[in-house]
């Protein structure tokens, strides 16, 4: 397994993954090695000066104002992490955890924490031991994740739980079984851990890479539809696109061309109309505002893995420890609540084609896509599951960024609750994944009944893949299996892989 070097450039959130998912070791870029003992020898001069730096030789928060006396600040920085292990509720993955412990790592590797380099170089050694901080689930504000990332510190110094091969056990024992010493904390050492957002970094990068996946193959569903639908797709003719090249648009428009690519919609006469239904109509409208708000909160998270975020921040050049709020992260909180937005606009698109293709007026088919008809229920019902679901969906779009409480005797009087806005994206995927697989398992439905006409090559991989698990509807049956079976095929690796590539563009809803 190859060694991945860290510190000389940016890392990719894709990276991130891939170094958690193929289990590649770490080791740090010589630059960085240098940086880190240049910054931790500023760190050592400041300790012998009498001026007050936040977290060396002070309290912290509302405590700012209390001197720690020379000879207490060892023993302070100890005292910091156990008394900041404030995580409540159900821990995050064994993944997660990896990913979240790595992106510290990459974060004080920037130098500007001050690390101790024998504390950097534990957490480098835990992270290839395979040895994972247990973090609760509950505890961020945003304010950076400093109650959380204390889980982080605490794992370090052997104290708290960890995972080692799926297995939670003591910290103490995990680490004497790798042959590794707790580490001992310096001055600084615990600010430099603690005060980060590694936790909602790491659990960032996680959610939007399982949204990648989703909104992908939305795509193809939708022009899966479109099949079904008889729609017209002259609305994606790039004139249309750059004539108002609004976000992302002209990329959306150019994937919706590459899908529906061979597909018999454009052979003449086969459009039933000349302007389709809105659901229809404004695809690459909504899908290009999706992609560019990926874009930007890819690259928020990005920018904040790899950035010196540290309160206070070590300029080695200059020789000074300053205090910051670079730990602040609003930007990803506002990125992940618009996204959060975004994918309501998606989800009530996809659940109006579902309920238009089962409409016989508007779609020339079968009323409820039953070949029976009189009384058969066909895919009717499926209606108020798609409500159901969209309504789910749209209660997680509402903002988390905008409001806050004031803690530690109000100094902390601003939060942007990060954690929270990646939460509640998170928790849209389910049903997001859920209202895309039921309009695929209409559209195919309503593809048969329009005699199975001939379909781009990735909407009819798509085809041919629910087709080879799922019959077509020919009598009223359980239609919420079906579904489900749906939506686990669209998780399908293989099929994920080929549908992306249907796109035409790569870089669409990719983590870098």
């Amino acid at each position: 397994m190859s060694v991945m070097q860290l510190g000389a450039t940016s890392v990719g959130l894709g990276t991130i993954l891939s170094i958690v998912d193929e289990g590649h070791p770490v080791a740090l870029d010589p630059a960085v090695v240098a940086r880190v003992a240049a910054a931790r020898a500023v760190v050592e001069r400041y300790m012998h000066r009498d001026e007050p730096i936040y977290g060396l030789n002070t309290g912290l928060g509302g405590n700012v104002g209390y001197r720690i006396p020379p000879d207490e600040i060892e023993a302070f920085q100890v005292k910091m992490v156990r008394g900041r292990c404030i995580g409540v509720g159900e821990p995050f993955p064994e993944r997660a955890g990896r990913a979240m412990l790595l992106s510290r790592i990459v974060g004080m590797a920037q130098g500007g924490s001050g690390i101790s380099p024998a504390v950097l170089d534990l957490a480098v050694a835990m992270f290839n031991a395979g040895i994972t901080p247990v973090v609760p689930g509950r505890g961020s504000i945003g304010a950076g994740d400093l109650g959380l990332c204390a889980h982080l510190g605490a794992a370090l110094i052997g104290l708290g739980e960890v995972y080692l091969n799926g297995r939670r056990m003591p910290a103490a024992e995990a680490l004497r079984a790798a042959g590794l010493t707790p580490a001992r904390l310096g001055p600084k050492d615990g600010l430099a851990i603690l005060n980060a957002s590694a936790v909602s970094c790491g659990y960032g990068a996680l959610v939007l890479a399982e949204l990648s996946d989703v909104l992908s193959a939305s795509m193809v569903v939708a022009a899966l539809a479109g099949e079904g639908y008889a729609a017209n797709p002259r609305i994606f003719d790039p004139r249309l696109a750059e004539a108002r090249p609004a976000r992302g648009q002209v990329q959306a428009a150019a994937a919706f061309r590459s899908a529906l690519n061979g597909s018999y919609l454009h052979d003449p006469g086969a459009a039933r109309s000349i302007q389709d239904a809105l659901c229809f109509r404004v695809l690459s409208q909504i899908y290009g505002p999706a992609l560019a708000s990926f874009e930007t909160a890819v690259a928020s998270v990005t920018t904040e893995v790899n950035s010196a975020a540290d309160n206070p921040l070590v300029m080695a050049e200059d020789d000074l420890i300053l205090s910051t709020a670079n730990f602040h992260t609003p930007d990803i909180a506002l990125a992940f609540d618009t996204l959060a937005i975004v994918n309501v606009q998606l989800a009530t698109a996809s659940a109006y084609r579902t309920i238009k293709l089962m409409n016989a007026q508007l779609s020339g088919l079968p009323k409820y896509l039953s070949p029976l008809g009189g009384a058969s229920n066909g895919y009717n019902s499926m209606q108020k599951t798609v409500s159901a679901l969209q309504g789910e969906v749209r209660l997680r779009a509402t903002p988390a960024s905008t409001d806050s409480i004031p803690v530690s005797e109000t100094v902390e009087d601003h939060a942007p609750q990060t954690l929270l806005t990646i939460r509640k994206l998170e928790e849209q995927i389910l049903p997001l994944r859920l209202i895309f697989a039921i309009e695929a398992l209409v559209a195919v439905q309503a593809v048969d009944l329009r005699g199975r006409p001939r379909l781009a090559e990735a909407t009819g991989a798509l085809y041919e893949a629910i087709r080879k698990d799922i019959p077509m509807l020919q009598d009223d049956r359980e239609n919420g299996p079906d579904a489900d079976r749906v939506a686990a095929i669209l998780r399908d690796g293989a099929l994920l892989a080929r549908l992306r590539d249907s796109l035409g563009n790569a870089t669409l809803f990719s983590l870098g």
